[in-house]
């Protein structure tokens, strides 16, 4: 039996394919609870630093849940988007306190776009599309599309696609700030390595709390997230000590001249 999602450790990075490419990669509940199990082993897993998502072959990142099992299954819909913390895998993405770059290689729909919104960074190929098709399939999404698409690219943009269901390209896609950059199809992976080595070379615990909060503080108001971050930055910085400030600021500098 094919493996549904394809794991390589490599350096302290996890690269994630979903691996069902004849079906464009979409998200059976086989699959979906296979993703779960990936992303919680991998958080819980000290030897990754970060996470690589992807689809395989060159046609899907995911193209969302897989409607023929759907269609043939009573009140599988239902249950889909029922799917507690244990079983769903936006939520097993989203807790995963690893940061996790998603590699958009082809077509991101309706539960595949939530899929990749759940990532905290996107890089998309060139021939990436992203859509929105719940109002055209009848489906109301339940992996938290309706809310972090307008926050992402705003809501007069986010109404477009929602309402019309046509297909964003990738270049629209980076104007819009949906995705950071895009690169041809057969550079995606490496840049997305190379982005997640950066990631992986700070120090994980710390980067770990950087993560949630900046979570929690976009998931509350503009003044509640200024509180929260003065209030772990009073706690964590009055620990630091002068000579490991000094010390990490010299190999910021070093590093910088690097990068020219």
């Amino acid at each position: 039996m094919t493996d549904l999602i394809l794991t390589e450790i490599a350096d302290g990075i996890a690269t994630v394919t979903l691996n069902r490419p004849e079906a464009m990669n979409a998200l059976s509940k086989a699959l979906r609870h296979r993703l779960y199990e990936v992303m919680t082993a991998l958080d819980a897993d000290d030897g990754v630093r970060a996470v690589i998502l992807t689809g395989a072959g060159t046609r899907a990142f995911t193209a969302g849940l897989d409607l023929k099992e759907l269609g043939s299954q009573e009140g599988a819909l239902g249950a889909a988007n029922a799917e507690g913390a244990d079983e769903n895998p936006v939520k097993a993405i989203e807790s995963c306190r690893k940061p996790v770059i998603g590699a958009i290689n082809g077509v991101a729909i309706t539960g595949g776009f939530e899929v990749a919104l759940a990532c905290d960074v996107l890089i998309a190929s060139s021939n990436a599309r992203f859509a929105d098709t719940h109002a055209r399939v009848g489906v109301v999404p339940g992996w938290g599309l309706s809310q972090k698409l307008s926050r992402m690219i705003g809501i007069s943009r986010a109404k477009e696609l929602s309402f019309t269901g046509n297909f964003l390209d990738a270049a629209t896609a980076e104007r819009w700030g949906l995705v950071n950059r895009v690169v041809a199809p057969e550079s995606l992976l490496a840049e997305a390595r190379r982005l997640a080595a950066d990631m992986a070379s700070v120090d994980p615990a710390f980067l770990a709390g950087y993560k949630r909060l900046i979570d929690e503080g976009y998931a509350a108001s503009f003044g509640e997230g200024l509180a929260i971050e003065h209030r772990q930055s009073s706690a964590a910085n009055s620990a630091v000590r002068p000579a490991e400030l000094e010390a990490r600021r010299a190999a910021v500098q070093a590093r910088g001249r690097t990068q020219g």
